[in-house]
């Protein structure tokens, strides 16, 4: 008997008790169990583990506050309010059964955890920023959500007043963000990995789902095996470039995680042309792909050769950085300069890190014109890198490419490829929608900056700067500004920009829809 209308081995069918309208009680079956399976309790699972774990940390940070002679109030009340919401979640909420797929969450559960997670874990995040007096409650959201999404831009104006420790939280947001909050916790804890892959591939940045083995749990190691890997490396050329310790550790994350936050408020341009060109290396490593740069280092170097994602984000990254740097020289930059500050701020905007080597908000409108070019591109899918991606541009100038021969041939069969597999048609759907909802919010957000008071420019490029995830924009919210003078509303669309650019935004719009609002209905086991 299969109870579930389905395919293969039969589900087992279970007596429960039932009332009807009157209150008759009755029995029927159902291909549920009668007792909880998990489902609908996993979002509060999830959540709750993640919460518990940031306020852990926040504890950890707390000490090192007290020690250093900081204000511990922020971090104990995180602390606090993390694990205090976060256990009572978990609680409440149940991980699922790995011997009962029905123990999986739906996609509508992995969603609300996606969702809820990327709102909270911000809100618990502000509060060491709150407690140390630097910015008020809006603001510290601000600045913790930009830090949680690796967007990079802040609402501190005096570098200053804030500590050592505060400065390492704000960097060691953007490391837990570049990764992605959900993929961490995956690999850290295992109870995670029995929501299994709606959890995980519904963080993931682009259009691709990758498994690098079979056990989810072993891919997101792998994962954080090539990210923690690399952050050390980073620290380590950046020490020896000639940063102080302190400085190394804290832009290795920020580098990593193509953040972009640095205790400077100058952010690259206080530092030498050599540390300079170890970022250039490392953003380049930040804005590929991170399953193939595993790949890559488990010895299938050709997988890396002929990737063609890959081979694209490195063809705009070189083709832009010698048109910025001829311009840099036409405009009276020194040849070497002008290299320099090409490949940095191209690689910076490309991969959406955001530091600025100087101040490009002064430089001609023909390198700034080129440098929203790129922050319309993105870096590579499965990468830290915000933005677009490279991935949907390749497929969608290839969609382009198949419409256009199609007009000359209109029955003929032409099969839209990357790197020679064949992009199945819901996929090349879904970048096209992604395209839309991402250029309209780009649009609704511009508009309502600019309704809100700010300038064309300064709407124009802080809306990209936070729908990227890129930090810096021109004008009011240059490379060495701030987004502190902004008017309080358009702080929260820009918050809002940042929290969907991070979620790819068609997971936001999804909240949007009827089906997400509609009332699930009854299984057909309940049926009178």
């Amino acid at each position: 008997m299969d109870c579930g209308g389905g395919t293969g081995a039969p589900r087992r069918p279970w007596v429960v008790a039932v009332a009807d309208a009157t209150g008759t009680v009755g029995e029927v079956l159902s291909p549920r169990p009668p007792g909880p399976s998990g489902r609908g309790r996993t979002a509060p699972f999830v959540i709750g583990s993640v919460l518990a774990a940031i306020g852990l940390l926040l504890a950890v940070f707390g000490v090192f506050a007290a020690l250093l002679g900081e204000s511990v109030t922020g971090y104990a009340l995180g602390a606090l309010v993390g694990v205090g919401i976060g256990l009572a979640l978990r609680a409440w909420g149940r991980p699922g059964s790995p011997e009962n797929r029905r123990g999986e969450p739906t996609r509508r559960e992995a969603l609300v955890a996606l969702l809820a997670a990327w709102a909270l874990v911000p809100a618990v995040g502000a509060l060491p920023y709150l407690g140390a007096g630097v910015l008020g409650p809006l603001d510290a959201y601000f600045e913790a959500m930009s830090g949680f999404t690796t967007t990079g831009a802040t609402m501190i104006t005096d570098f200053t007043v804030v500590g050592p420790v505060l400065f390492m939280w704000r960097a060691f947001t953007q490391w837990v963000g570049g990764i992605g909050i959900i993929v961490l916790f995956v690999g850290l804890f295992p109870q995670l990995a029995i929501a299994g892959r709606q959890l995980f591939f519904a963080e993931a940045p682009g259009p691709t789902e990758e498994r690098l083995t079979p056990r989810l749990r072993h891919t997101a190691f792998a994962l954080l095996g090539v990210y923690g890997a690399l952050t050390a490396a980073c620290a380590i050329a950046y020490d020896l470039a000639g940063m102080s310790t302190y400085d190394a550790v804290a832009h290795a994350l920020t580098t990593m995680s193509a953040g972009g936050f640095s205790p400077h408020g100058r952010s690259f341009e206080v530092f030498a042309p050599a540390i300079m060109w170890v970022a250039v290396v490392f953003m380049l490593f930040a804005g590929s792909n991170f399953a193939l740069l595993y790949r890559g280092l488990a010895g299938r170097t050709w997988t890396i050769l002929r990737d063609i994602e890959l081979r694209s984000y490195l063809a705009v990254a070189a083709v832009v950085t010698v048109a910025v740097a001829l311009v840099l020289s036409f405009d009276g930059y020194p040849l070497a300069d002008a290299w320099r500050h090409g490949a940095f701020q191209t690689l910076s905007i490309l991969t959406s890190t955001g530091y600025a080597s100087a101040d490009f908000g002064g430089w001609s409108e023909r390198s700034q014109a080129l440098l929203l070019l790129v922050a319309f591109v993105g870096g590579s899918a499965g990468s830290a890198a915000g933005g677009v991606k490279v991935a949907r541009w390749v497929i969608l100038v290839q969609h382009t490419s198949r419409e256009v021969r199609r007009t000359m041939h209109p029955r003929a069969v032409l099969p839209v490829r990357m790197g020679g597999r064949v992009v199945p048609e819901d996929v090349q759907r879904s970048v096209a929608a992604f395209i839309t909802l991402y250029l309209s919010l780009f649009a609704l957000s511009t508009v309502a900056l600019v309704l809100l008071g700010e300038d064309f420019t300064t709407a124009f490029s802080a809306a990209i700067a936070c729908l990227g995830n890129i930090g810096p924009g021109l004008a009011a919210v240059g490379p060495m500004e701030n987004f502190a003078g902004l008017h309080p509303a358009a702080k929260a669309v820009l918050t809002f920009a940042m929290y969907a650019g991070r979620l790819e935004v068609v997971t936001v719009f999804a909240l949007l829809t009827r089906a997400w609002w509609r009332r699930a209905r009854y299984d057909r086991g309940f049926r009178g």
